[in-house]
């Protein structure tokens, strides 16, 4: 597998996240915001956390339009994989490859701190490798991660399976507990939870493995 990780200017966990993928048997390759193309043999996208541009505007509002940009939603509507954790997910949400809106934390405060989270779907690449209502831990680092979704939208991702994690203790006050969402073709996931950071017992916990190995497995065979 070939996986691209972005770097924007103030990414901050770009490194974590080619780690990452490193250890699960990804060749890594590492692409910078002014690219206007992915390079070739990409399997996966990885967009890290952090506070791309400072977070100026909205959070993920400015790297929605760097170059690169076009080439994540090119891939994405070609059928691509793409991971957006955390300050990626806000920019996922903001090029328009998921719904829904992330809004400052409830307790307007920077939350940081391991979470308990259920699996709600086994059934995308990326949570293949855990069971449905598994029990997992991995660490939060945000301050606008408050999952919006009206009424309409929570009833139209329950019903197509598309919420990938749910809080068990909600740090932010997310509609319906919603920690991570897929897209429809279920083949871009936005998660607020941070799994790189998560991928040895040596940093508290090796529940993200998992999400790393089975998007590995899945598309070296696909």
């Amino acid at each position: 597998m070939k996986a691209a990780v972005i770097t924007f200017p103030g990414s901050n966990c770009d490194r974590d996240l080619a780690v990452a993928f490193a250890s699960a048997g990804a060749d890594v390759v590492r692409v910078w915001h002014k690219d206007t193309t992915l390079p070739a043999g990409i399997d996966v996208v990885g967009l890290p956390g952090g506070f791309s541009f400072g977070d100026y505007l909205r959070c993920g509002a400015i790297a929605a339009r760097a170059p690169v940009a076009g080439a994540i939603r090119h891939f994405a509507d070609r059928g691509g994989a793409v991971l957006g954790i955390c300050n990626g997910f806000q920019v996922l949400i903001e090029i328009g490859l998921l719904p829904g809106a992330l809004m400052r934390n409830a307790g307007l405060k920077f939350v940081c701190r391991p979470v308990p989270l259920r699996v709600e779907t086994a059934d995308s690449p990326f949570t293949a490798g855990w069971t449905r209502g598994a029990r997992i831990t991995l660490p939060v680092a945000h301050h606008d991660g408050n999952y919006v979704a009206d009424a309409p939208l929570l009833s139209r991702l329950r019903g197509e399976d598309r919420i990938a994690l749910s809080y068990g203790d909600n740090p932010n006050g997310s509609t319906g507990d919603i920690a991570a969402v897929l897209s429809a073709n279920r083949r871009v996931l936005g998660m607020m939870p941070h799994p790189e950071r998560a991928i040895s017992g040596a940093l508290g916990s090796a529940d993200g493995t998992a999400l790393f190995r089975a998007v590995s497995g899945a598309l070296t065979t696909a």
